[in-house]
């Protein structure tokens, strides 16, 4: 059997603004952005050059998705984005200003920062070690 995860679905406020910050301040690809009724869209982000998983920007429908935006997991690390040079990238979230949570550190799997994203999930930028 051969599986693997696909998307990770993420609460948005708004179709266009999720796409705006995920495509304008972290260079990701848009991948998709089908209408499916007046209300709901099938939006994809992805990292460049990722190979496997993307998000899958899901506008809020009701009052109890609404206040999950931001805090899908309970104020804990959400996503976890690994790069290939992370002085570029780090460099590229204090030039697009974006909330350093927790500044660089070395740790014994790689050099990592906290950063938030619009709506203050919290995510992970890692180079692992080689």
């Amino acid at each position: 059997m051969k599986q693997r995860i696909a998307h990770i679905a993420i609460v948005v406020q708004d179709y266009d603004e999720a796409i705006a910050w995920y495509t304008e301040r972290l260079y990701f690809d848009l991948i998709e952005d089908t209408v499916l009724s007046e209300s709901k869209r099938w939006v994809i982000v992805s990292p460049k050059g990722a190979d496997s998983c993307s998000l899958l920007l899901a506008k809020a429908a009701n009052p109890n998705q609404s206040a999950c935006i931001g805090n899908q997991t309970g104020g804990r690390v959400f996503l976890f984005l690994h790069t290939d040079n992370f002085e570029r990238d780090y460099n590229n979230l204090i030039e697009k200003d974006i909330r350093i949570v927790r500044e660089p550190v070395v740790e014994i799997y790689g050099t990592v920062c906290v950063f938030e994203d619009l709506y203050g999930n919290l995510w992970d930028l890692i180079e692992p070690k080689q």
